[in-house]
């Protein structure tokens, strides 16, 4: 895929505030911190597309970017680890539910974890609740370069066993080295049904 233009179009909480669904979307999921805005950034080769940031929790609004011209990338806020009131959490999860269920022009999903960490129960009941209403996944394990390479086949088998998912099916990504770059575009290219 050669990216040839990426831009932010907006931030929104409820739907009137997304963008007119006149162009395809692949949506990021994730636990905070886990690398997301990273690998979105590595995609669309620029450093700072979507901020990153140490400290979990740090997107709070679904983003939505612009890609060639053509199809949308959406940020979804992190869950998980983020040191924010419950309350917040609670309306995050109803935010992100409300744009998976309502969002027509949805392609698909890409589920990011932490290689060095193994899934919990937030990771299964996502994947679940995708099957459950038709949405497609593709599950990226990110950081892949903070393991030597022998190193990475045991937590990428626990990862893959964990979430029920064959070995094959999980993607190894780095952000620094561009380690599995070409294979996650190409499950995008995949759920969008086309080479954009």
């Amino acid at each position: 895929m050669i990216v040839k233009s990426s831009e932010f179009i907006t931030s929104a909480v409820k739907p009137s505030q997304y963008p007119p669904a006149d162009l395809p979307e692949i949506a990021f999921a994730g636990r905070s911190n886990v690398g997301k805005s990273s690998l979105i950034n590595k995609l669309v080769n620029r450093r700072r597309l979507v901020k990153t940031s140490s400290t979990p929790g740090r997107t709070q609004l679904i983003n939505f970017f612009l890609i060639n011209q053509r199809f949308r990338f959406v940020d979804l806020p992190g869950y998980g680890y983020a040191k924010v009131p419950a309350g917040v959490r609670r309306q995050w999860g109803a935010m992100i539910e409300t744009y998976l269920t309502r969002r027509p022009c949805l392609r698909g999903l890409v589920l990011i974890v932490d290689i060095r960490r193994t899934p919990g129960r937030q990771e299964d009941d996502l994947l679940h609740w995708l099957d459950h209403h038709g949405i497609a996944c593709r599950v990226v394990a990110t950081k892949a370069d903070k393991l030597s390479r022998n190193k990475q086949i045991r937590p990428l088998r626990a990862v893959a066993a964990r979430l029920g998912i064959a070995d094959e099916a999980l993607t190894l990504f780095s952000a620094k080295s561009g380690l599995g770059l070409a294979a996650v575009w190409g499950q995008i290219e995949d759920m969008l049904g086309t080479t954009p």
